[in-house]
């Protein structure tokens, strides 16, 4: 009988309506979906203001929104270069060197579709099944996911409030013969916390001890107040062969929607980034790519104006919450305040207390909880982001201020 004969005599329906019963992927299946859609549903059922996601609320340079439109029509809408249009890989190459004296060139440079594909690429390229990586922890809630996709073993360092120092002895017991690389943020999401030199050196010491990578998620670096200033780990001594160093234009330029992200990187480790690329997402729009490039050759003025209007954002509403009782930890960089709530006498945890104000002061934040893996965090404290119009911030006070009252409150940190 050949193949086909026995093809026709098998059962007509054999096999067709049988439900599938091999699991899908472990890791993925397990994860809840992220706490920002979670809360920006919920701040959109209630018809709240959503100071829980870091978006921006009004769009970003007139000028750069200009470039991106008029290169829709030159004719350069096909698939573009891998790694990134040549304006951009060499004007992100030209700010490294403007702003950080890193003697970057366009081969150093990858494009990516925003800071996210950035640390899943920069991730892929560096890590086989075993290895460790280092995290700061509270953390970017994408950062872990993709350690645990690739099959690598993350160990977690955590910084403890209101400071959010680093810890020597717990960042150093975290490193070992198995280390491949250290993630971490700065300016800090959630915490605004912006690493010192003193800590860059003590992370910069460990990574050449356990001959390790770094990959510097730096997508705030515009954005620090005060005497803050952000030091890419990159520029330490020794480190530039070691970092991979992640800028997003979605942060820089306040236009979040675009996704363009970019990493830099020594010779020896920017074509296995862009291998992960590749493999991922392969080009990001030519249009918005041109647009980027453009706007990183704006004048200084408008990278400094960026950290002053953001802080007189955050001095606005800090104050605000402040007068309502709240505890303001420090924030030196980054869109976003964290808060204690427990001078209000709230019975229940962050995730209450977010769910709470949407309800009941339709003002939506998110629980720092979500930014936390390991045991017992912290559960009396909530993000909220300030990257909005200061109406929007005002209103938003306001109605806190209708649930809560105003209080003498505690005297606001810095």
């Amino acid at each position: 009988m050949t193949l086909a004969r026995r093809a026709d005599t098998a059962a007509p329906n054999a096999g067709r309506d049988r439900p599938a019963v091999k699991p899908v992927n472990s890791h993925l299946s397990a994860l809840g979906t992220t706490i920002f859609t979670v809360m920006s549903a919920l701040a959109a059922e209630h018809g709240a203001i959503n100071l829980g996601q870091g978006f921006p609320d009004t769009d970003g340079p007139e000028d750069v929104l200009q470039a991106a439109a008029a290169s829709l029509f030159d004719g350069r809408n096909q698939y573009p270069p891998m790694p990134g249009v040549p304006e951009l890989r060499q004007a992100v190459a030209a700010h490294n060197r403007r702003f950080y004296d890193i003697p970057a060139t366009p081969d150093h440079v990858v494009v990516t579709c925003g800071a996210t594909e950035a640390i899943a690429a920069c991730l892929t390229a560096l890590l086989d099944p075993g290895d460790e990586v280092v995290l700061i922890e509270p953390l970017y809630d994408t950062y872990l996911p993709v350690v645990r996709l690739l099959g690598a073993i993350p160990r977690l360092v955590r910084l403890e409030p209101p400071d959010w120092a680093l810890p020597e002895a717990a960042l150093t017991a975290a490193f070992g013969p198995r280390t491949k690389a250290m993630l971490f943020n700065t300016p800090m999401n959630p915490t605004g916390k912006v690493f010192t030199a003193g800590e860059l050196g003590l992370i910069a010491e460990l990574l050449a001890r356990h001959d390790a990578y770094a990959i510097c998620d730096e997508v705030y670096e515009h954005l620090t107040f005060g005497a803050a200033r952000h030091i890419p780990l990159m520029t330490l001594p020794g480190m530039a062969e070691r970092s991979l160093r992640i800028g997003s234009a979605g942060k820089t330029f306040s236009l979040t929607g675009w996704k363009v992200g970019y990493v830099t990187a020594p010779p020896a480790l920017a074509p296995i980034v862009a291998k992960a690329h590749q493999n991922l997402t392969f080009a990001t729009a030519p249009n918005l790519q041109r647009a980027v490039a453009m706007g990183l050759g704006k004048e200084d003025a408008y990278f400094a104006e960026l950290g002053r209007a953001l802080e007189a954002k955050r001095d606005l509403l800090a104050a605000g919450l402040t007068r309502i009782g709240m505890d303001v930890l420090p924030v030196h960089g980054s869109y976003f305040i964290t808060a204690d709530f427990r001078p209000l006498r709230f019975d229940g945890d962050d995730v209450a207390f977010c769910r709470h104000i949407t309800e009941a002061a339709k003002v939506t934040a998110v629980p720092v909880t979500a930014f936390y893996d390991g045991p017992e965090p912290p559960t009396h404290y909530a993000r909220f982001a300030f990257c909005k119009q200061d109406a929007v911030l005002e209103e938003a006070v306001a109605r806190l201020e209708g649930l809560f009252g105003r209080r003498a409150g505690p005297v606001l940190r810095r």
